[in-house]
C-alpha cells in the first residue's frame, strides 16, 4: 500500500508565515516593513513560490496601515501593552487585524484560526489563547 502524501501547508497559510518572518525581522530592527520585504524577496530564489503576492500584499497592508492596526490592539488587548506582547503574538496580531479589516474575502473565523495555529506552532503557550480573545473581539468591534 502506498503512503498517503504529506499534508502540504496552506498556501494562504505559508503567505501569512513569510509576512510573519518579515515584520518580525523590521519589529526587531526597528526597520520599515517594506524596506525589511525588499531585502527577503531579493533572497528568494526563482522561480517565486506562488504564495508569494500574497505574503507581499500581507506585508504592504500592515505597514500602510500600522497606526490605526497597533490602536486597535492595544486598546483590545487588556492588560498588555504592544511592548509588552512577545514579538510574534504582536505580528500575528498585526497580520489577522489586517486581514479582518481590509480583506472581505478572507472569513473572520479564518483570519483569527490561522493566526491562533501559527502561535500554537511558534509561540507561548499562552498565545493562542491570548490572541484568539483579543482577535475575537477585534471581529465583534469590526463586524458592528
Amino acid at each position: 500500500m502506498a503512503e498517503a502524501p504529506k499534508q502540504q501547508m496552506p498556501a494562504r497559510r505559508k503567505a501569512r508565515k513569510r509576512a510573519l518572518d518579515v515584520l518580525y525581522e523590521a519589529d526587531l530592527r526597528s526597520r520599515p516593513p517594506v524596506e525589511v520585504l525588499a531585502g527577503y524577496i531579493e533572497r528568494i530564489e526563482k522561480p517565486r513560490p506562488e504564495h508569494l503576492d500574497y505574503a507581499v500584499s500581507l506585508v504592504e497592508g500592515v505597514a500602510a496601515h500600522l497606526d490605526r492596526i497597533d490602536e486597535l490592539i492595544a486598546s483590545y488587548a487588556e492588560g498588555w501593552t504592544l511592548d509588552r506582547m512577545p514579538v510574534i503574538d504582536r505580528n500575528l496580531a498585526r497580520i489577522a487585524v489586517y486581514e479582518l479589516l481590509y480583506h472581505d474575502d478572507i472569513d473572520d473565523a479564518v483570519a483569527i484560526s490561522e493566526a491562533v495555529e501559527l502561535a500554537r506552532q511558534m509561540s507561548t503557550d499562552d498565545s493562542p489563547r491570548f490572541l484568539n480573545g483579543i482577535l475575537g473581539r477585534i471581529a465583534d468591534y469590526a463586524a458592528r
